[in-house]
């Protein structure tokens, strides 16, 4: 059971008052851990959780950035484990602020690895994207090399404990920023429903599913393993026309007179999102639901603890390993108008 697994850690994380940040710990204190320390950078964020959860004794709330590797060492201290999820996550935004990308993906990454290995914490978890496979943008490219620190962060280490290992998932529907959330504001206030391109597809998960395999995979950990979570797919013109049959009416709007404008592709979108490559295929492992990459290169000199003891588990006794293939939104399974409908009520998005 995952609250056996949490009960009475002391846990991290960064970018804490964000959407699957919030989430995670929202979670986390249903199985009675020792302390969730929720670090972000975004101070009215913190204030309306720490309002939310404020009949919680043992819930921290701090002040800090990623970029500031003294303030990520201090909020580490006695923690057991990490979540990293604080990142520049939008596209366009990343696109236009390149530097500012790296010091927050790439050096912030590198600063919370470096704390955590350190303190010697049990695991830490980077919160990956889809975006990071085969990027041809800066947010992804600064996405996979945070995977990569993270990777190869189990070699660095030496002898320390840490279990270090990513999670990779696509679109998280109803977080911040998301695609619903911009269609929904546009169609109450009766504007234009700007699509970039109507068959562009997406992965699409609800948060509560994403955290939920986020804390499996945490369980699984043996270190640098990247955990990818499967997930159905969208196209971009069903997920719009569904909000708009939806939620039209309920602002006073007939579905046919909301204008659908067609704006095309954004600076450094893909028109078919990737979660595995070929090549890590043929590394990976699959459960029910998410596929387990194995690192490929393995040091076991600089896995061990003490002599003849190997922290690393191999899982290939415990799970199948995966065929040969390449995972995208293309070839993935598409939702319906109805599935959509569903998903959008689950995520409260059509409440």
């Amino acid at each position: 059971m995952p609250g056996d697994f949490f009960k009475g850690k002391n846990v991290l994380i960064t970018g804490g008052a964000g959407s699957i940040g919030s989430e995670i710990a929202r979670k986390l204190l249903s199985y009675r851990v020792g302390v969730v320390r929720v670090l972000d950078i975004d101070e009215e964020a913190q204030f309306e959780l720490s309002q939310e959860l404020r009949s919680r004794s043992n819930v921290r709330f701090l002040i800090g950035d990623v970029r500031d590797k003294e303030r990520i060492k201090r909020a580490m201290e006695d923690i057991d484990i990490v979540f990293h999820v604080a990142a520049l996550k939008h596209v366009p935004s990343c696109e236009y602020n390149p530097f500012e990308a790296v010091k927050t993906n790439v050096l912030g990454t590198q600063n919370v690895i470096e704390a955590a290995i350190e303190e010697e914490v049990e695991k830490f978890i980077t919160i990956s994207t889809d975006k990071a496979v085969n990027p041809i943008n800066v947010m992804g490219a600064t996405k996979l090399l945070a995977e990569k620190l993270t990777i190869s962060a189990n070699y660095y280490k030496g002898p320390r404990k840490t279990a270090i290992s990513c999670v990779r998932f696509g679109n998280v529907l109803g977080s911040s920023g998301s695609v619903v959330t911009v269609f929904a504001k546009q169609i109450s206030r009766g504007e234009s429903v700007t699509i970039t391109e109507p068959n562009m597809t997406r992965f699409v998960m609800t948060i509560e599913r994403a955290v939920e395999l986020v804390l499996k995979a945490t369980q699984l950990s043996a270190g640098g393993e990247i955990f990818i979570f499967k997930m159905p797919a969208v196209r971009i013109g069903d997920l719009a026309e569904v909000m708009i049959e939806e939620l039209a009416p309920r602002y006073g709007h007939r579905p046919s007179e909301v204008r659908r404008e067609i704006i095309g592709i954004r600076p450094g979108e893909k028109f078919h999102e990737e979660l595995m490559t070929e090549e890590e295929s043929v590394w990976a492992q699959e459960t029910e639901d998410m596929f387990i990459v194995r690192p490929p290169v393995e040091l076991p000199d600089v896995m061990l603890k003490k002599p003849g003891e190997i922290l690393r588990k191999p899982l290939t006794e415990e799970y199948l390993s995966a065929k040969r293939m390449r995972l995208t939104s293309k070839d993935a399974r598409l939702l319906n108008k109805h599935e959509i409908k569903k998903l959008l009520r689950e995520c409260n998005i059509l409440q």
